[in-house]
């Protein structure tokens, strides 16, 4: 469970040994599963308590994930990745850029995230669709 940092700051390599549990954590991300609009990275999501990952300390929740054992995670589909860390075998080496680096990265484990202008529009649509549908329903009535 020993790691070295890169030149690039917020680059660390993180080697982890896997557990009965596994690793210690779940992902997010790649190619068919994007947790940021354009951005196929790879992201830790969850940090299992009491998991390699825990005990280590160094990886957190909204670390981007670029390697395992050397291979590269760039645009990979979720099932590839998973896959690539079920076949690592029990040390693995993780390179990791850390979330405090990160440009478009989530900042958390659950991203805060705003409504986008098409959400906003479909509601502003289905409430003025609403209101037509009372003032017809209405004037009927009266007549």
């Amino acid at each position: 469970m020993n790691g070295s940092l890169n030149s690039r700051p917020g680059l660390v390599d993180i080697n982890l040994n896997r557990g009965p549990a596994g690793l210690g954590f779940n992902i997010i991300g790649g190619i068919d599963q994007q947790s940021i609009v354009n951005d196929n990275g790879v992201y830790v999501s969850r940090i299992k308590e009491g998991g390699s990952a825990a005990l280590d300390g160094r990886l957190e929740e909204g670390d981007k994930i670029l390697a395992i054992n050397g291979a590269s995670l760039e645009n990979r589909y979720h099932h590839e990745v998973v896959e690539l860390f079920r076949s690592a075998g029990e040390n693995v080496q993780l390179r990791v850029m850390k979330r405090s680096h990160l440009s478009n990265g989530p900042a958390a484990s659950k991203p805060n995230r705003q409504p986008s202008t098409s959400t906003l529009g479909m509601l502003a649509l289905f409430a003025g669709a609403v209101s037509i549908i009372v003032v017809v329903a209405l004037y009927k009535r009266l007549k």
